[in-house]
């Protein structure tokens, strides 16, 4: 059985989650050096049967895609290149890191590990995966 792997994209680092085999559970997996990203998901991949990607759209409130979409397209375009088996879906990824941070309060999280912006992108990863998931 094959995972869907989503990836919340940043300028710095990328956040990572993936499914169960099931495509049940979604879990923060890791987080990977954006420049870095590309040679890791091909490693994964040759490693795990990955049936899809998830990749964060991000937008701003009034619905228009955000800045970070510039760097997120060309990205894209060698994921695709280079992995051309894998399909690709985007997800709207607005009020994720929010909703991320939020979740570690609310779950005890302490304030120096709130501080960790890996853990938050992993976080927003783990977010987005969850969101496409229900809305399958």
């Amino acid at each position: 059985m094959a995972r869907i792997l989503a990836i919340d994209y940043g300028g710095k680092r990328c956040g990572i989650a993936v499914t169960d085999e099931s495509k049940i559970i979604a879990s923060g997996l890791t987080t990977v050096n954006t420049k870095d990203l590309l040679s890791w998901l091909k490693e994964y991949v040759s490693k795990e049967v990955v049936e899809l990607f998830v990749v964060g759209e991000p937008k701003r409130l009034h619905g228009a895609p955000s800045e970070s979409e510039k760097l997120i397209q060309p990205f894209l375009e060698k994921l695709v290149k280079e992995l051309p088996d894998i399909p690709v879906k985007r997800i709207d990824e607005r009020f994720t890191s929010k909703i991320a941070f939020d979740t570690m309060i609310a779950s005890g999280i302490s304030k120096k590990k709130r501080r960790d912006k890996a853990l938050v992108d992993q976080i927003s990863a783990t977010i987005i995966l969850q969101d496409y998931l229900y809305n399958l």
